[in-house]
C-alpha cells in the first residue's frame, strides 16, 4: 500500500520533518516523495533488512523503534525519522547490516523500481534526496575517520555504536565514544570539574566511553581533583619554559606550605625575576589558547631514547625497569611527561596562579585552586606557612646527590645493582647524625630546659624519632621522660566532630588538656604521677592506664604528639627558655621526571595505611577516606604552628617507598572498585609500582619506618 497523506499522524509528520535524509525538502515535497514509496508494517522482533531479498530497499521509519546490528553486534537504535538501506537503492547491495523490529515497526520503503520511477518522474526530487544520502555517509565517514584511532587503541573488533552510561543518577543512552566532556558540567556546586571518574576511576575529561558503565564528576572538592589540577599546571609551566627558555633545565621541585619550587639550575639569582616574568606570560598565553593535554601511548623503548636524547636522565632511567611494553606520556605542546594520571582536558580552566623569583629558585602559586589553600571543601583553614627545613633538606639532598640517587630511576638502579644494604645504611646514620645534633643542642642547655615538646602531623614518625632522641640525649648525660599525647585523647564519643560530622582527632579538643596539664604541672614540682593511657582499638581513655613516672634532679619531660608546637597545649606552665620544641616531618622526597615527584603527603599516607592495617583495625579504605579531613585538620591545627620549632627534622627515608611497598599494594588492592576510596587506592598502586621492592628484613630494628610495618627494637 502507498503512503497516502492521510495515513500519516501528528508523530510520523514530526518524524519526517526531523529527518536527516529528507532535511533538503520543504513539506510539499516531501508528501510527493512519499507517494513513490509503500507504507509497510512489521511485527516485534522481525528481521526487516539485511538479507538478499529485503536489502534492495532504502526505508525511513514512521512509527516504532528497530536495532541494527553488524554480524549480531547491536550497533545503534532506529526511531522515527531515521533511515537504513541507503546503498541498497544507489548500488544494489547493503553493508552487511541488519534491522530488526523491536516492536510494532512502520516504515516508508522504497524499492529499486520505485527510486527509477522517481528518477524518470521528479529528477530534482531525486537529486535531493540522493544529496541527502550523500551528506549522511560523508558525516559517518568524518566519524570514523576521528574515532578510529580510538576505536583501535583497545580492540579492533566491532563495537556497538550506543552504549548506557548512568551519570549524576539519570540513565542515558550515548554513541560509543562519547567523551567525558560531553557528558558531565563544567561545575558543581561551583567547584570546577578537573576529571571523570569512570566506574570509580580517575580518567581525563577527554576519555571517551566505550562500554556500559557509571560516570561521575571530580572536582577540586576532592583531593585527587586537586592533584590533578596541580600536575596540570605544572605541566603548562614546563612547556611554558621551554618555549622561552629551552636551554634550562626547569622542573618541578617539592612543595613549600602553599608554594611549589621550580628548579632552574644554573640561572644567577638576579636574572630569576625576568626569567619567571617570561614564563609567566607565556604560560598566560597557552591558557588562553585553550591547549589541549594530550595522552599518548609510546613504545617503552623509544620513550626511553626520547627523554635520554633531551637530557630527562630520571624518566629515562625510570622506563628501563618498566614491564610493560608500551608507557603512556603527556604533553600540551613540545614538552613530554610520564604520565601519573589524568590531566585537565586542556589548558584553559588554569587560572589565578603567580610565578616568582625566590632564594631557591622560583616560586608557583596556584592561587584558590591550590592543593595546599584549604579549597572549599576541604575543611578550610589558613594556609601553612613555609615549613624551616631548608638547611636539612639541602644537606639530604647532597649526600643523596653523592650517592647518585637523584630520581626514583636511579634509586631502582642501584637497588637492581646489589647496592640496597649500602642505601640503607647511609640514609639511617644520616637520621641517627642528625638526632645526635639535635640531642647536642639541648644538652648545651640543660640547665635550663625542662621539657622538650615534638610535634608533626600524622604519621611523620615522632614516635620513633622521640625513642632515637632518647638514647642520643642519655650518651649526653640528659635523661629524658617521655609522655605520648595520644594517650591523652578523650573518649571517642567525646572527640570533637569536624564540618562533614567526622571525628577530629587532629582537634587540640579531642586532648585532655586538663588532665595533661595538671599531669606536667605535677612531674615539674617532683611528683611521682600515674599517665593516661588511650586504646585505639576500643577507643576509651584510662587516665590512670599508663606507667607512673617521675622526673629527677636534672630530667626532661619529653612529651610526643601532633599539638605539640601549640601553645595552648601547656599553657603558662613552662617557664622563660624552659621549652625546647621540635617539628618532625617527611620533607626530601625523589622525582619521577621534571613535572612529578613522590608527595610527601602521599608518603604519610601510605605510613599510615600500613600502621593501622597492622596495629589499629582501620582498613586502606577507612584511611583514605578519613584523610581528607585529617589534612583539613592538620592545616588548622599544626601548620600554623611550624614557627614555634626551635628544631627541624626530616623523617623521610629515601628507600622507604620501596618497603612500604610491600605491605601497600595488598591492602590498597582490598579497596573495592565501588568504594569512594578507589581514585586514590588506584593512584597509589601505580605509585609504588614504579619502585624496586625492598623486603623489611633488610630494614634495621631501630630504624623509623618500623614504626609502621612492624618489628621495632623499641617498645611501644
Amino acid at each position: 500500500m502507498a503512503v497516502r497523506p492521510q495515513d500519516l499522524g501528528a508523530p510520523a509528520r514530526s518524524a519526517l520533518d526531523r529527518s536527516p535524509l529528507l532535511a533538503r525538502l520543504d513539506a510539499a515535497e516531501r508528501l510527493r516523495l512519499l507517494g513513490f514509496a509503500e507504507r509497510v508494517t512489521f511485527p516485534p522482533h522481525t528481521r526487516v533488512h539485511g538479507d538478499a531479498d529485503s536489502g534492495k530497499h532504502l526505508c525511513v521509519v514512521l512509527d516504532g523503534t528497530a536495532t541494527c546490528r553488524h554480524e549480531g553486534l547491536a550497533l545503534r537504535t532506529l526511531g522515527p525519522g531515521d533511515h537504513f538501506g541507503e546503498l541498497a537503492i544507489l548500488a544494489g547491495r547493503h553493508r552487511g547490516e541488519t534491522v530488526t523490529s523491536d516492536g510494532p515497526l512502520a516504515v516508508a520503503r522504497f524499492s529499486a523500481a520505485a527510486w527509477a520511477a522517481l528518477e524518470r518522474e521528479a529528477p530534482a526530487l531525486a537529486t535531493q534526496v540522493a544529496l541527502g544520502i550523500a551528506a549522511g555517509l560523508a558525516d559517518e565517514l568524518t566519524q570514523v575517520t576521528d574515532e578510529m584511532g580510538l576505536l583501535l587503541r583497545g580492540r579492533s573488533l566491532p563495537r556497538a555504536q550506543e552504549i548506557v552510561v548512568r551519570v549524576l543518577g539519570d540513565e542515558r543512552r550515548i554513541r560509543t565514544g562519547t567523551r567525558l566532556l560531553d557528558l558531565l558540567p563544567a561545575t558543581v556546586g561551583g567547584d570546577l570539574v578537573v576529571a571523570g571518574l569512570l566506574g570509580q576511576k580517575p580518567v581525563s575529561l577527554a576519555t571517551p566511553v566505550f562500554t556500559d558503565t557509571t560516570i561521575a564528576p571530580l572536582t577540586l572538592s576532592h583531593w585527587e581533583g586537586r592533584q590533578i589540577y596541580s600536575r596540570s599546571l605544572g605541566l603548562l609551566l614546563l612547556e611554558a619554559a621551554h618555549q622561552v627558555a629551552p636551554a634550562i633545565a626547569v622542573r618541578m621541585g617539592r612543595s613549600r606550605g602553599t608554594r611549589q619550587v621550580v628548579e632552574v639550575p644554573g640561572v644567577p639569582e638576579r636574572e630569576r625575576p625576568a626569567l619567571a616574568a617570561r614564563i609567566l606570560e607565556a604560560m598566560h598565553r597557552i591558557a588562553a589558547a585553550d591547549a589541549p593535554f594530550r595522552l599518548e601511548y609510546w613504545a617503552t623503548d623509544e620513550a626511553e631514547r626520547w627523554f635520554a636524547d633531551r637530557g630527562w636522565d630520571d624518566a629515562a632511567r625510570l622506563l628501563r625497569f618498566r614491564r610493560q611494553s608500551t608507557v603512556r606520556l603527556v604533553s600540551c605542546g613540545e614538552v613530554y611527561a610520564l604520565s601519573q594520571g589524568p590531566l585537565l582536558a586542556s589548558t584553559g580552566p588554569l587560572d589565578g596562579y603567580r610565578l616568582s623569583a625566590d632564594a631557591v629558585g622560583l616560586a608557583l602559586v596556584g592561587g584558590a585552586r591550590s592543593p595546599g589553600t584549604g579549597h572549599a571543601g576541604t575543611g578550610g583553614g589558613a594556609p601553612p606557612p613555609e615549613p624551616r627545613d631548608g638547611h636539612m633538606v639541602a644537606e639530604h639532598q647532597a649526600w643523596l646527590a653523592a650517592l647518585g640517587v637523584t630520581s626514583v630511576g636511579a634509586f631502582d638502579d642501584l637497588c637492581v645493582s646489589g647496592k640496597v644494604t649500602q642505601l640503607i645504611r647511609v640514609s639511617e646514620g644520616f637520621h641517627e647524625k642528625r638526632i645526635g645534633r639535635i640531642a647536642d643542642e639541648v644538652a648545651a642547655r640543660r640547665d635550663r630546659i625542662r621539657i622538650i615538646s615534638i610535634a608533626g602531623p600524622s604519621s611523620s614518625g615522632k614516635t620513633t624519632f622521640i625513642k632515637r632522641l632518647t638514647v642520643q640525649l642519655q650518651i649526653d648525660g640528659v635523661r629524658p621522660v617521655a609522655i605520648s599525647l595520644d594517650d591523652y585523647y578523650v573518649d571517642r564519643e567525646e572527640t570533637p566532630r569536624d564540618a562533614r560530622g567526622e571525628w577530629d582527632f587532629e582537634a587540640l579538643e579531642a586532648i585532655d588538656l586538663a588532665l595533661l596539664q595538671d599531669h606536667v604541672r605535677r612531674l615539674l614540682a617532683g611528683e611521682q604521677v600515674r599517665t593516661a593511657r588511650y586504646d585505639f582499638l576500643t577507643g576509651r581513655s584510662a587516665p590512670e592506664g599508663g606507667p607512673t613516672i617521675r622526673l629527677r634532679a636534672g630530667d626532661v619531660l619529653m612529651l610526643e604528639g601532633i599539638h605539640g608546637l601549640n601553645p595552648r597545649l601547656l599553657g603558662s606552665i613552662p617557664g622563660e627558655g624552659e621549652l625546647y620544641r621540635i617539628f618532625v616531618h617527611p620533607a626530601t622526597t625523589l622525582p619521577f621526571d621534571r613535572l612529578t615527584r613522590v608527595s610527601a603527603t602521599d608518603l604519610r599516607l601510605l605510613r599510615r595505611i600500613v600502621r593501622d592495617r597492622h596495629q589499629r583495625g582501620y582498613s586502606a579504605a577507612d584511611n583514605i577516606v578519613r584523610w581528607p579531613s585529617v589534612q583539613a585538620g592538620e592545616r588548622e591545627h599544626i601548620f600554623p604552628f611550624q614557627h614555634e620549632a626551635d628544631a627541624v627534622f626530616d623523617s623521610s627515608l629515601i628507600y622507604e617507598p620501596a618497603v612500604l611497598k610491600v605491605y601497600a599494594e595488598r591492602y590498597l588492592l582490598e579497596v573495592p572498585p565501588t568504594h569512594p576510596a578507589f581514585p586514590t587506592a588506584h593512584r597509589l598502586r601505580y605509585l609504588v609500582d614504579r619502585f624496586v621492592s625492598i623486603y623489611p628484613d633488610h630494614v634495621p630494628p631501630t630504624s623509623l619506618i618500623r614504626e609502621f610495618i612492624g618489628g621495632s627494637g623499641f617498645e611501644y
